[in-house]
């Protein structure tokens, strides 16, 4: 159980801080990216890297294999909006994807652009925990977390263009 406390003061215990998020029950910092019927975007504000998004599943599972095949489908065709979303609403060129089945929580892929910053860690799937890291020590400014909420809410507005196309 974890406790947490909602945006209106009140504490409560989950189980699963993914499934507070995905239900509802507990808003994100910055607000919902977009959902579908299986997922949710947001971002994860730790790490307040412009257009960093976390697509969970809204079904608590824990491998890719677990998903139904309209999840799976949902699932790509999600990531591919909010890629495009990205891009345009941005201007992000590249970005990593990953997931991993140990984690605690339950599925959800992350989604962390490229920014030239970033070239001195590296560039290979390795840098993305010191990128991480960095972030979270060395950019949790006023600048950076305002640059951030300005993505979140560019990304929103430009992902709403995509969802039924």
């Amino acid at each position: 159980m974890r406790t947490i406390t909602l945006s209106n003061g009140e504490t409560v215990e989950v189980e699963c801080l993914s499934c507070a998020l995905t239900s509802g029950l507990v808003e994100p910092d910055g607000g919902v990216i977009g959902e579908t019927a299986y997922f949710h975007a947001h971002q994860d504000v730790a790490y307040p890297i412009k257009g960093l998004v976390i697509v969970a599943s809204k079904r608590h599972v824990i491998s890719l294999d677990e998903l139904t095949e309209v999840e799976r489908q949902d699932y790509i065709s999600f990531l591919a909006k909010i890629r495009k979303a990205q891009r345009a609403a941005l201007g992000i060129r590249h970005v990593y994807y990953f997931y991993n089945e140990d984690t605690t929580h339950h599925f959800h892929t992350w989604m962390v652009p490229r920014y030239g910053w970033m070239e001195p860690f590296g560039r290979s799937i390795e840098s993305v925990r010191p990128v991480l890291l960095h972030a979270r020590k060395q950019m949790n400014d006023g600048k950076s977390r305002a640059e951030m909420n300005d993505g979140i809410q560019r990304l929103t507005a430009e992902l709403k263009t995509h969802i039924d196309s």
